[in-house]
Order: C-alpha cells, then structure tokens, then sequence
C-alpha cells in the first residue's frame, strides 16, 4: 500500500506551475505506460490553458482547488472544487480561469 498527499502535491505543482512559462505543471500520481489507468494531477496558473487534445481513453477530471473550463468544439463546462467532469471522446481542451488543481485519471483504451 502507497499512500499520498494531494494536498501537498498540489501545491508543490502550483508553485511550479506560477514559475513555469507554460503556466502548468504535472505530476503522475499513479500508472504510467505498463498501467490501464493512470492518473495525473495536474496544476494550472490563472489564465493557462492546456490546448485542444485527443482523449486517450475513458477520462475524468476532479477540480481540486480553482475554477476550470472544459471545453469541445461548442460546448464547454465549469468546474469548481469538488466537481467530477466526464470527458468528452472528442477533442477538448482545458482554460485555468484562476490558479488551478486537478486530477486527470485516464483508462487508456489503445
């Protein structure tokens, strides 16, 4: 049994995130390439944006702290802490509206 704290991951990733150019950090917290399912906790300064994407696979994001937008084609959604998104088989991306957490958990189907 492995045990982590997200709390504190997520703001040693914030951090890194306000300092980075891109405006993001990420960490894996569990998976990798020989795991199904993986899942990443990924940190977003205000005003950041992951662009638009292909879904590897069945996917979920938890806001941890921050507000998110998630948004494919001409639909989008928000996200505040605590909210479970479905993400949508279809490109998407993501747009930090303030300083941001989440916890991406993806089950690779390819």
């Amino acid at each position: 049994m492995q045990k982590q704290s997200l709390t504190a991951l997520a703001r040693h990733q914030l951090q890194l995130a306000s300092t980075a150019s891109s405006g993001r950090s990420a960490h894996t917290v569990y998976g990798g390439n020989e795991h199904v399912l993986r899942q990443t906790l990924i940190a977003l300064a205000a005003g950041s944006r992951l662009d638009e994407h292909e879904n590897p696979g069945e996917a979920t994001l938890q806001v941890l702290q921050g507000r998110i937008t998630l948004s494919a084609g001409d639909d989008s959604w928000n996200g505040s802490p605590g909210d479970l998104l479905f993400i949508p088989d279809s490109r998407h991306a993501l747009h930090a509206v303030e300083d941001s957490v989440i916890l991406l958990t993806v089950a690779k189907t390819t």
